[in-house]
């Protein structure tokens, strides 16, 4: 396969650009919501988006496997795998709020070659692939340089943490001496980190279609993402990832050996 990392950075942007646009067309409109097995939010617009997705990729890259939230794997044995989440941020898209996004990934077993993240509403495109940087709306993405938690800003998805309760107590100590802390959560708050304007973002549980993108966004702008147990992978089950600055403390006061999410 001779896609070049560049190429591969393109093409998640161009999918994730185009299945948000498709995404869109439901957006603060009616439509039914139905629940999964999990309990978790699916509409038409999820569905359509990532069909429409499966489609584009089907025409361009042949060859490789296709991994989503919404439908089945395909070509599961393919050396290269897409990943897709058409909307990550369910329930904030139902609600009318602008915080999700689509994110697509490109994978080689366990390495992902290239990510994108595309967030319609507020018009914010980033993606990235090793050794190529990290681009937000065409320009280079750097995390901060913020180097005390007091200044920091510390965004969750979710600060319940229903799985994990050892890991709130953990949380709720370091977000209780940042400067900020919200739950600006999903995919929004890796876009935060990445571009600068938050130091900290943690999620307790993470699907492959939640996390595989976010992982070059982050390391290619100089952010540290792993898992809860301190490993460099974009598929432990759970995430922290930080500025850098900032990861020796924010990692002594998180890191655990709870076992990972499934």
């Amino acid at each position: 396969m001779t896609d070049t990392p560049e190429q591969l950075m393109q093409a998640a942007a161009d999918v994730a650009r185009f299945a948000s646009s498709v995404a869109m067309r439901w957006y603060r409109s009616d439509f039914a919501v139905e629940a999964k097995g999990d309990g978790s939010p699916v509409t038409i617009a999820d569905r359509e988006a990532e069909r429409q997705a499966r489609e584009w990729l089907e025409a361009r890259f042949p060859a490789y496997g296709l991994v989503g939230e919404e439908f089945d794997t395909v070509r599961p044995d393919a050396k290269r795998r897409w990943i897709l989440d058409p909307i990550d941020g369910t329930k904030a898209f139902v609600r009318g709020v602008p915080l999700w996004g689509t994110l697509v990934a490109c994978c080689e077993g366990d390495t992902v070659l290239a990510g994108a993240a595309c967030y319609p509403v507020v018009d914010e495109i980033i993606a990235a692939a090793p050794g190529e940087g990290c681009w937000s709306n065409g320009s280079r993405a750097r995390v901060s340089n913020v180097s005390t938690l007091d200044q920091a800003t510390a965004l969750i998805t979710d600060e319940r943490f229903p799985q994990h309760p050892e890991r709130r107590v953990a949380w709720r100590d370091l977000s209780a001496q940042c400067g900020v802390s919200r739950t600006w959560g999903d995919c929004y708050g890796y876009l935060l980190v990445a571009t600068g304007r938050a130091e900290i973002m943690a999620d307790d549980i993470m699907n492959p279609w939640d996390s595989a993108a976010v992982h070059p966004i982050i390391t290619e702008a100089g952010g540290v993402f792993t898992d809860w147990r301190g490993v460099n992978t974009a598929f432990g089950g759970d995430v922290i990832v930080t500025n850098g600055a900032l990861d020796g403390v924010v990692r002594r006061m998180l890191l655990d050996t709870a076992p990972a999410s499934t």
